[in-house]
């Protein structure tokens, strides 16, 4: 089966650096286009309180964070032609799925666990998620 428009989702996780890894040899294989999306969730903040406010430092610390991760990925990608780094933010499962629908990716690359925490212990790995709701392939690699 050949690809040519590979979506690679990246956490920073030791499974998705493994994938990394899998998603370029398989770009290179196939002459194709890679894209490697970091995708994060910032949780919303519910409360009762009327002068509840998220600092802005802490949101810069967010967005310097993604930002490195995104310069990282680029340069680990630069010697393939046909590749780019983009960051998102929303809940990773939708934010994946989406991205390969818009995209018209045909493949999704990613690793079996990610950075999820008690997060997934309550609301199922983000990778069951993408696996179970994706209409394209989907490469997990551990």
């Amino acid at each position: 089966m050949s690809f040519t428009n590979i979506l690679m989702s990246y956490d920073g996780s030791e499974p998705s650096k493994k994938a990394l890894e899998k998603a370029i040899a398989l770009t290179e294989q196939n002459n194709a286009k890679l894209t490697l999306l970091h995708a994060y969730h910032v949780p919303s903040m519910v409360s009762t309180h009327p002068f509840l406010i998220v600092p802005p430092e802490y949101m810069t610390s967010v967005a310097d964070t993604e930002n490195l991760i995104v310069e990282e990925l680029r340069a680990l990608v630069s010697h393939l032609p046909n590749a780019q780094a983009v960051v998102a933010n929303g809940q990773p499962a939708k934010v994946i799925l989406d991205y390969a629908k818009e995209q018209q990716c045909d493949l999704i690359v990613m690793g079996s666990r990610g950075l999820g925490g008690l997060q997934e212990l309550v609301l199922g790995s983000v990778s069951h998620n993408v696996v179970q709701h994706a209409p394209i392939p989907v490469l997990i690699v551990k």
